[in-house]
């Protein structure tokens, strides 16, 4: 009777490990894989192209030895203009050919692209489709979880509701590659998940 009381306790605590795991899963939110899915087969294709490479490329070598408190300072200056009537460096980024080339695509996008825009290694603006919030994403999730990691993965950000639209939207960043395969800037993509 007592081995019977035994192998009943240790099919009990077999089943039980087999049933929970050691360490608990989290489930990715359900929106992670579509929008996953949707950098991969369309945003990735817009970015690997010869001009925005080229872009990125040129203002690497423009900004190859800037400190970090020039880029704080191109950061504020670059803010500072937002909302003015005559805003120059805004103006000038997206006069650029690489944000125009941005911008189509996002208008393209059927709504799904909400704002587009890469970066240089530093995490200095090269081109946005959108007037960004800031210059410098060297200091923002979106360029430490990807580019300053090393990570090839996607960095999809947690989900929040635009007050304006109210879509559902996130953030989803890669670093950005040349045709040697080396790591040169970021892309940042806002989408709205309720258009996918």
């Amino acid at each position: 009777m007592a081995q019977w009381g035994h192998l009943r306790v240790s099919m009990a605590v077999g089943l039980a490990a087999s049933l929970l795991p050691l360490h608990p899963a989290r489930a990715e939110p359900a929106y992670v894989p579509l929008v996953r899915d949707y950098v991969e087969r369309r945003v990735r294709p817009i970015v690997e192209t010869p001009l925005v490479l080229n872009a990125i490329g040129e203002q690497n070598t423009e900004f190859g030895n800037v400190s970090e408190m020039d880029m704080r300072v191109l950061d504020e200056a670059y803010r500072s203009e937002i909302g003015q009537p005559h805003p120059h460096m805004v103006k000038l980024l997206l006069d650029k050919s690489v944000s125009h080339y941005l911008k189509s695509k996002q208008d393209a996008s059927q709504g799904a692209i909400v704002e587009f825009f890469v970066t240089d290694s530093h995490g200095l603006n090269v081109g946005q489709s959108t007037i960004t919030a800031d210059y410098w994403q060297g200091d923002e999730e979106k360029y430490l979880k990807t580019f300053a990691n090393g990570s090839r993965e996607i960095f999809i950000d947690r989900a929040e509701r635009n007050e304006t639209t109210q879509m559902l939207e996130t953030q989803a960043s890669f670093v950005v590659v040349d045709e040697q395969e080396k790591p040169i800037g970021v892309a940042t993509v806002t989408i709205a998940i309720d258009a996918l």
